[in-house]
């Protein structure tokens, strides 16, 4: 069997097999994988097929849903500790709004009295200003709990739970010593602002919500 002239120089070199023949380039032998696809390997840009490793999820994607109030998301605040909150910024701008009012009237009652120069004037110029430093310390503890409901414990619950109760006292006083005026219209008003307060702090929804735990 003749393999062509050895001295063609377009014939294929002595000594290698031809193309189509066994142990060619064009058909590997014993269905080994060509060069463009490495045994025991799958080609670059192809998912390997068959049974191999689950595939992992990809970067930027979450493994398991989330849910609210589970591992990764803020708990929502319950609807009575949302009304409880709002009512301690009213209550803190009724007791801002009163203090101011109080101020004025107490200075110009100064201005009277310095020219009355009697002890019993100066005493309530005093006292009343005792008073309004009193109304703006509660308007800003009251802001200052409001604000701390959303990352306070107990602490702040029983807080809350004490500075209510003396607002219903509070109110309860300007109701029986009101005469029918407008402090018996305040009083009434702020008692059930304070009761509000209250209840929603006795709740058990507030006993979940400041003993949650922290992450």
């Amino acid at each position: 069997m003749s393999f062509g002239d050895p001295n063609n120089p377009y014939g294929p070199p002595q000594g290698q097999p031809q193309q189509g023949q066994p142990g060619g380039y064009g058909a590997p032998q014993g269905g080994q994988p060509g060069y463009g696809a490495p045994q025991g390997q799958p080609a670059y840009g192809y998912p390997q097929q068959g049974g191999g490793q689950p595939g992992q999820p990809g970067y930027g994607y979450p493994q398991q849903p989330g849910y609210p109030g589970g591992p990764g998301m803020k708990p929502e605040m319950p609807g009575l500790m949302k009304t409880a909150r709002v009512l301690l910024f009213i209550v803190s701008g009724f007791q801002i709004l009163i203090g101011l009012i109080a101020g004025v009237a107490i200075g110009a009652a100064k201005d009277v009295a310095n020219g009355l120069e009697t002890e019993a004037a100066n005493g309530l110029i005093g006292l009343g200003y005792a008073i309004v430093f009193i109304l703006i310390a509660l308007a800003v503890l009251s802001i200052v709990l409001g604000v701390k409901f959303s990352t306070g414990g107990s602490g702040i619950r029983i807080t809350t739970i004490v500075y209510a109760s003396l607002g219903i006292l509070g109110s309860l006083s300007n109701l029986v010593q009101g005469g029918g005026g407008s402090a018996t219209f305040g009083g009434i008003v702020m008692l059930a602002i304070y009761g509000i307060i209250l209840a929603a702090m006795v709740n058990s929804q507030a006993s979940a919500w400041f003993n949650r735990p922290r992450y």
